[in-house]
């Protein structure tokens, strides 16, 4: 009898297992059915409650909390007078990726362009105001090497606000803490460039060719950062990939469901949705403010700005000056999404603000590495003949245009309550 319980045990295991399976597959199918066409205008074309909510929200978007000034929407003015607010050889815990004087850009009037909104003027940075602000807190950045880019930005404007001896990085992981001593703040970085999770997930070793994420998990990474007073989030460049595999499921576990999805749109949304149920669930409203980063667009395509005989962004030294200027670096389905994921934010009572970066730094050809970064593999012949095919037109020197990302989160962070 013993016998034949096991088996018919193990039978039926097999059989619920294949049936939860088939149904997880099914409703798999059923979600990514249509087309990216579809899937833009759900979420922001074609009209209806969603695309009213959408516009709704970028009028609040537009608008801080007091002032009435859209900081957003500006110019970029030369002042070698007050720019830069730092120098680079000045900020004590400067990386490489980022510090293109130390590795041979010998012209830096990208360091001297101030934002200047149209009706007011953008808060000047004040870090002392800043730590006195935060004082006791937890700050996190979450999200790929551009929110990095921000954060050694922030470190790099706090750094000359600090002793020496009260102020320190570690790295751990896919953890970097900047520890402010005197004022017992920490300004955290943390390594998740999908926001959920993925096989892209080691900080060192992430460039894997076939992207794949678990888009219903998030809890693995985000239990080091539920306890934040501040959280900046950001989560563009990994989604770009055409084809990326969506797992449901454990990593190496027989039972997952892997499929193959060519709808940035679809995936991305997916995702948010993910980031943005835990944080219902999981944030503390009267405690913690968010912010979302809007997308930093890359200029790798010459012919976007008129540029003869294509190229990039190598060798370029001067901003865009043309008013509303958008390259092939701003995706507007992928901000849609966004703006629609803050606007639900907000529905459920959490105080989150989308810090919209993209048209400012769009301007701003002039302000990426290029060649002039550390190099994290040998460059080979071909490419040291042709320094095109290897310009970072993706990141931004510091200091520069992150330093602007921060004077506007600064001015929201000193507004808030």
């Amino acid at each position: 009898m013993a016998a034949t319980w096991k088996t018919t045990r193990n039978l039926h295991s097999s059989t619920l297992g294949i049936l939860v399976t088939t149904l997880v597959v099914i409703s798999l199918f059923y979600y990514l059915s249509g087309d990216n066409n579809r899937s833009s205008s759900n979420i922001g074309g074609g009209g209806g409650v969603l695309d009213e909510q959408i516009m709704k929200g970028r009028r609040e978007h537009e608008q801080l909390p007091a002032g009435g000034c859209n900081l957003f929407s500006g110019r970029w003015v030369y002042d070698d007078k007050s720019s830069p607010l730092y120098k680079e050889q000045d900020c004590s815990f400067m990386v490489g990726d980022f510090a293109c004087g130390k590795f041979g850009r010998n012209e830096f009037k990208y360091q001297h362009w101030r934002w200047q909104p149209h009706d007011c003027d953008l808060p000047r940075f004040n870090g002392t105001a800043l730590m006195e602000k935060l004082r006791g807190k937890r700050v996190v950045f979450v999200g790929d090497s551009l929110n990095k880019n921000q954060w050694m930005s922030m470190v790099c404007l706090l750094d000359s606000s600090l002793p020496t001896s009260l102020k320190s990085v570690t790295w751990k992981g896919s953890l970097i803490t900047f520890q402010a001593l005197e004022y017992k703040v920490r300004m955290d970085f943390y390594w998740e460039p999908l926001l959920v999770e993925s096989n892209c997930d080691d900080p060192v070793n992430h460039h894997v060719l076939d992207r794949v994420i678990r888009v219903g998990a998030i809890e693995k990474h985000a239990k080091h950062w539920t306890d934040a007073d501040v959280l900046i989030f950001n989560s563009f460049m990994w989604w770009l990939e055409p084809n990326m595999t969506l797992l449901w499921g454990s990593f190496g576990s027989s039972n997952g469901v892997y499929k193959t999805v060519n709808m940035r749109l679809r995936r991305y949304e997916m995702a948010l949705r993910t980031w943005s149920d835990w944080l219902d669930l999981q944030i503390n409203r009267t405690k913690t403010n968010l912010f979302f980063m809007s997308l930093s667009p890359y200029h790798k395509i010459g012919e976007d700005w008129g540029k003869s005989g294509g190229g990039n962004c190598y060798n370029e030294t001067e901003p865009i000056l043309e008013k509303g200027y958008k390259g092939s670096g701003t995706d507007a389905g992928m901000m849609r999404i966004a703006e629609a994921a803050i606007n639900d934010l907000k529905g459920r009572g959490l105080r989150v603000e989308y810090i919209n970066i993209t048209q400012l730094s769009d301007y701003r050809k002039d302000g990426h590495p290029s060649i002039h970064r550390r190099q994290w593999s040998n460059l080979t012949r071909t490419q040291l003949l042709d320094p095109v095919t290897y310009a970072d037109c993706v990141h931004w020197c510091l200091p520069g245009v992150p330093d602007v990302w921060n004077q506007l989160l600064y001015t929201y962070i000193m507004r808030a309550n």
